[in-house]
């Protein structure tokens, strides 16, 4: 069990790495590194079997891994539209990569010797970030800059058009709210993981009279992993669908 900040962790290989060869700077590299490394282990993962899942693409699908993959895509892309509507097919990738990549980074934290990268908050607040531009450059995209600025300052018409107190405090308001969001979006899904993770350690410490707690608690894990990236996910799409939804009601 190693130590990390003061907080209890289970040893993941590349700590153990590092502690085994400490002479060799690498392994002090990865292990300081070491959330950034799962990440891209989770990258590698992933890629190899998106690779293998669309290697022979038939119309009917030939393997049980390409059916699996057309079931999520299905399912994530019913999800995104239900909430945006029609034209929100073309954000499906964006949101369900960003499902599937937190939810394996979730996972991976239940796996011996390995770590989940999101119990770090380096990992969710640059998850977080990439979500925030990501909304801020499909508003400006899809409204113009002017038109996003009167999204933020609560679409005013009439008198209150002409007033400069009541805009002007819902254009701080909202400017406010967006940069929020990703300090909500990360904390949140950083404080879930980690607290499982460290509620793990501690079962764990309890050896074999912990087990069966251990073992309920591994499963309540991995509920809270997929609830945590559908919920990240599903704030995602509401930002978005606030985006699209002000689009709609300006035409």
């Amino acid at each position: 069990m190693s130590q990390n900040m003061g907080v209890p962790e289970l040893p993941n290989i590349f700590a153990i790495l590092a502690a085994k060869f400490p002479e060799n700077h690498f392994f002090k590299f990865i292990h300081l590194w070491e959330n950034a490394g799962y990440s891209l282990v989770i990258v590698l993962v992933l890629g190899t079997l998106a690779f293998f899942a669309c290697r022979k693409k038939s119309l009917i699908p030939g393997s049980r891994l390409q059916a699996a993959v057309e079931l999520i895509v299905g399912g994530l892309d019913d999800f995104v539209r239900g909430i945006i509507g029609p034209k929100g097919r073309k954000y499906t990738p964006f949101i369900g990569t960003l499902f599937i990549y937190i939810l394996f980074m979730n996972l991976s934290g239940l796996i011996p010797f390995l770590k989940a990268s999101t119990a770090s908050w380096s990992t969710t607040l640059a998850l977080a970030l990439c979500v925030f531009f990501y909304v801020q450059y499909t508003a400006i995209r899809e409204l113009g800059f002017l038109g996003y600025l009167d999204h933020l300052a609560g679409k005013q018409r009439g008198v209150l058009a002409w007033t400069v107190i009541l805009p002007l405090f819902m254009l701080i308001l909202h400017i406010l709210t967006e940069l929020i969001r990703p300090l909500s979006l990360s904390l949140r899904l950083r404080g879930n993981i980690w607290g499982d993770e460290v509620l793990i350690v501690l079962l764990a410490g309890f050896g074999i009279k912990g087990l069966p707690l251990l073992i309920f608690n591994t499963m309540m894990g991995i509920l809270t992993s997929v609830v945590q990236a559908a919920v990240f996910c599903l704030l995602t799409t509401i930002y978005l669908a606030l985006v699209l939804n002000h689009e709609e009601e300006i035409a």
